[in-house]
């Protein structure tokens, strides 16, 4: 994945073809679900804003498993070549943000997602669960 553009796209199969930002996020997915993260949705706000293509969107049961999961992220996707333009929350590890650009990855624990119920503001956004 690594020099590519918002504006590649990857052929996958039958000529249908996915835009790079797709694969990172599904990519990025993945990696959170590796670590064990729950209720794993991709928010796809293509349609819906300008400021990013998707959201993945996780919840972590404990500090612990947050920064893992996050440390997972970061070092996976380094290793395709992508970096995130910006790191929040991981002093306090109840909503950890990885920015990059056109993903943006919030893992949150339970209360912290319950309370800014991303899903609902952003509801007009196509969803993807991942399992």
């Amino acid at each position: 994945m690594s020099n590519l553009k918002k504006e590649d796209t990857y052929t996958a199969g039958k000529g249908k073809e996915v835009e790079i930002s797709e694969l990172l996020a599904k990519r990025s997915a993945e990696l959170a679900l590796e670590k064990k993260c729950e209720d794993i949705k991709i928010l796809d706000l293509r349609g819906v804003t300008s400021v990013t293509d998707f959201f993945v969107i996780a919840t972590a049961d404990s500090d612990r498993k947050a920064k893992a999961a996050a440390e997972h992220v970061i070092d996976e996707l380094k290793e395709d070549g992508e970096r995130p333009m910006h790191i929040e929350g991981m002093d306090s590890m109840h909503w950890i943000l990885l920015d990059y650009v056109d993903v943006v990855v919030h893992i949150f624990m339970p209360d912290e997602r319950r309370f800014y119920d991303l899903e609902s503001l952003w509801s007009d956004a196509p969803v993807i669960t991942v399992s």
